[in-house]
Parts: structure tokens; sequence; C-alpha cells
């Protein structure tokens, strides 16, 4: 079983890229669950989201403590949340960010792979507005290689409708412009 846990801020979509990762991977026949942990949350406020695949039944219903993967949807919870906490000594975290990879995996402190991706810009430039789960979406297929990128067709078509072939897009651009490093 893999579980990713994501951090984001409300708006951003953080609950809905588990979602999406979920339904993707459902689509190829595995196991899936996602799931938010909220408080009183809103908008800017900081979220935790979490999603786990397996090729068995997966029976845990509790948070993920110990991730293999953390995607980060927002650069600024880098410096006020321990995103890193918990993950596995060979897990990944796949983050937006202007920095490289390197810069990124120093200022965490951390040893595990580091993925990179702009994806406020894409998100900017191609949806217009700051809104990087696609994108997000698109770096962590590229760096994890967890679901194949075809099997978020159907559900970016399902939960976007008319602006699903913006999202298709991010979705594409930020998986040729992902940076990993182990």
């Amino acid at each position: 079983m893999i579980e990713i846990r994501f951090h984001g801020r409300g708006g951003q979509g953080s609950v809905t890229c588990a979602e999406l990762l979920a339904l993707a991977a459902i689509g190829e026949g595995k196991y899936a669950q996602a799931f938010p942990s909220f408080g009183p949350e809103r908008r800017g406020a900081p979220v935790v989201a979490f999603c786990r695949i397996s090729d068995q039944p997966i029976r845990i219903r509790a948070n993920i403590y110990e991730p293999d993967i953390v995607v980060v949807l927002d650069p600024t919870l880098l410096k006020i949340v321990n995103v890193a906490a918990g993950l596995k000594p060979n897990g990944m975290v796949v983050t937006t960010s202007k920095d490289s990879p390197e810069v990124v995996k120093e200022a965490l402190g951390i040893n595990n792979r580091v993925a990179v991706v702009d994806a406020i810009k894409i998100a900017m430039e191609v949806l217009g507005v700051p809104i990087t789960n696609t994108s997000m979406l698109g770096s962590l297929t590229r760096a994890s290689n967890l679901v194949r990128k075809e099997s978020f067709i159907p559900p970016l078509k399902e939960r976007f409708g008319r602006i699903a072939e913006k999202n298709m897009a991010a979705f594409e651009r930020a998986y040729q412009e992902t940076v990993l490093i182990q």
C-alpha cells in the first residue's frame, strides 16, 4: 500500500487532488481511498488530505502519519508546517516551488527524494487562477508512477466539465516540467 499526504490551503484543491488520484487508481482496477482532515478551516488556512492506493482491499480508516509521499500544493507551507513529519526513509516530497529540488531538500532538512514544479506559475498561465491541484497531480504522476497519466482523463472530465481541457493541459505541462532528484 502507498500512502500519500497532501498539504495545501483551503481553496487550492488539496481534497480534490486526493480524490482525483483515488479515482484514477480505481479506474486502473486498484483499491483506493481519499479523505480530508478538517477542523475549523477556512479559505487560505492550512488543510491536509490523504490518499491510499493498494492492490488489496484497504481496511485502515485512520489519518496517515507515516506517508510514502507528501504532496505540497502551496510553497509557503514549507516554512510553517513540518510537511516531512513522519515521511518514510524511502519516501518522497513533491512540491510546487520556484526553487530547485536541491534547495527544497536542504530547506526541509531531509535525505528523501524531492520533485519540484512551479505549479502556481502553470496554474496562472493555463487556468488563470492559482489553484494548483491538477498541476500537482501531473507532477506527482511524473515523480511516482503511481498511476498512468491517461487514467486521469475520465476523473478530470467528470470533475471539471467544460474546463476539463484546461485542467488536463495544466496536468500535462506540470508532468513535463517536473524536476526530480534522488
